[in-house]
């Protein structure tokens, strides 16, 4: 066996079975004929120059609220480096994209009483809803739907996100007193499910836990008010995700000794404590998270009632009214039968028939 597999282990498989492939940009490279996979000793990723610790600083003060122009010179004061934020949200957005696909194999033992709230959220200039739905007994934060409206089919989606992700049918979900909750919670789980409804701050059980929750977002938001479309955010919000559920301790699950995440809360074998280990075996975590079979039964249909279609059809035609008052237009109300051609088209028509 020659000198360099006798001192040099793979980084990924720790295999010894390894041979020299190569120089990249002045970087040498090797090749492990176990897991066939490319590496270097620097403490770099392939085809990076900024070292791993230097990107998973970025990452994590990302996510603790810091922004894009914050971090750029925390970067230059730390490590003497010079980044642009588009460089460091590049960095956020790869490494965020491959975390949202690691987390995938791994799935919460919850608790049976959740709670749900929503808050509004503003992208693009348009203001949309976050739907959040936590779990009372490890915190762990369940659901993020965002959606333009606090609907019925809009809170049903995040419940159904909810259950697709656990597993579980909760026995108790508390809300406030937004309408829509009585039936999209009805019509998701049926009668397994009682519905809550509880008084902010003034009552017990009350929604502080999830309030508490909504005020980190809040701030997380405020680093979020440049996002210009809602595929950016979505992936900002999934990456926030992980940095509240995964690798940031909750201080009421901790004690003086020890850390506790929701993750580790809802007895999640999570092997990576921060980003900077999360990005390290980014392949190998990858490769392990694909090969994890996860098969949730499909929920029974619960159609709704005439009284909740007739609620549901009421509810519409308020928020249609509202819209249109604030845009200064009369309300016509939804066009029924078939639509009429416009002038244009009529025109359009003519000129066909006269060619």
């Amino acid at each position: 066996m020659n000198t360099i597999t006798e001192i040099i282990r793979c980084k990924y498989c720790q295999s010894v079975d390894i041979i020299k492939f190569g120089i990249y940009e002045g970087v040498q490279r090797y090749y492990c004929k176990d897991c066939q996979r490319k590496f270097t000793l620097s403490d770099t990723l392939l085809k990076m120059q900024t070292s791993i610790a230097q990107i998973s600083s970025a990452v994590a003060m990302y996510y603790e609220g810091l922004s894009l122009n914050e971090i750029s010179r925390m970067l230059k004061q730390i490590y003497n480096i010079d980044i642009s934020d588009q460089g460091i949200y590049n960095w956020i957005e790869r490494f965020t994209n491959d975390a949202k696909k690691i987390i995938k194999g791994y799935h919460p033992d919850v608790g049976y009483v959740w709670m749900a709230d929503e808050t509004s959220i503003g992208i693009a200039g348009k203001q949309y809803w976050l739907i959040d739905i936590i779990d009372i007994k490890t915190r762990f934060l369940i659901a993020s739907h965002i959606s333009p409206y606090r609907r019925v089919e809009d809170i049903q989606e995040a419940l159904k996100e909810a259950y697709a992700f656990t597993g579980r049918v909760p026995k108790v979900i508390m809300t406030d007193h937004l309408a829509a909750y009585i039936h999209a919670i009805n019509l998701t789980f049926g009668d397994k499910t009682k519905h809550l409804q509880v008084k902010k701050f003034t009552a017990t059980p009350n929604n502080n836990i999830i309030e508490r929750m909504q005020g980190t977002i809040r701030a997380r938001t405020k680093i979020m008010r440049d996002l210009k479309s809602l595929d950016s955010a979505r992936m900002i919000l999934g990456g926030f995700l992980i940095h509240y559920n995964y690798i940031r301790p909750h201080t009421t699950l901790s004690s003086k000794n020890n850390d506790v995440t929701p993750a580790m809360k809802a007895n999640i074998a999570f092997p990576y404590k921060n980003w900077e280990s999360l990005i390290r075996h980014n392949e190998e975590a990858k490769l392990a998270a694909s090969k994890v079979d996860f098969n949730v039964p499909a929920l029974p249909v619960v159609k709704p009632t005439r009284l909740q279609l007739k609620r549901m059809n009421d509810r519409e035609v308020d928020r249609l009214k509202l819209q249109a008052k604030r845009l200064g237009i009369p309300y016509k109300g939804k066009p029924t039968g078939r639509p009429k051609k416009t002038d244009t088209q009529s025109i359009q028509v003519t000129k066909a028939k006269l060619q």
